[in-house]
């Protein structure tokens, strides 16, 4: 898959300090005033986006032609749901940790820089899906495309991280986790 180079992505050059985020951000750690912003992009999952809009004019035509079906009702709502929570998959590396969030973040995964043994690009079969699955080679979070960093954590657990970047964010993830 090539490189997303539209407006909708976000890039920060690899451990160049962005911004000092206030108590107000999303992600603040209470323990401490600032934190340094070392790394962030964003992939958004046009597919997932696009195929959710499409199930849900197609199930609002039904209820048009039908009228009032409770199961279709809730089902359209699961898919509004799933379309707020899942339309990006943004990865933001600050100075303890790496943070996985779906969205606007109220699904995320965190992990500790020095809990994290190891990390490689790789690329997974089509049939793992996208979101948040268990796979053989670990949990994996992903919205599009094949590619994907995985990481070995200090007890054992791994997990696959989805992305359109997967040598940048390798590359940024190992520069965090030396320096810490």
């Amino acid at each position: 898959m090539s490189q997303n180079t539209s407006n909708h992505s976000k890039r920060v050059p690899l451990l160049a300090p962005q911004f000092i985020v206030n108590k107000y951000t999303i992600g603040y750690n209470d323990t401490k005033d600032i934190m340094i912003k070392r790394y962030e992009h964003t992939q958004v999952g046009y597919f997932i986006i696009v195929a959710i809009v499409a199930a849900m004019v197609a199930i609002g035509i039904i209820l048009a032609n039908t009228g009032v079906n409770w199961i279709a009702i809730a089902v359209l709502v699961i898919l509004a749901v799933a379309l707020v929570l899942f339309p990006s998959l943004t990865m933001v590396i600050r100075e303890e940790e790496l943070l996985v969030q779906f969205g606007p973040g109220v699904i995320r995964k965190r992990f500790k820089l020095n809990e994290i043994e190891l990390c490689q690009a790789v690329k997974n079969p089509w049939y793992y899906g996208w979101g948040i699955r268990l796979t053989p080679q670990g949990m994996l979070f992903r919205v599009s495309g094949s590619h994907a960093v995985q990481i070995k954590l200090i007890t054992g657990k791994e997990y696959l991280i989805g992305t359109d970047v997967p040598q940048e964010l390798e590359e940024a993830i190992r520069q965090a986790i030396s320096y810490r």
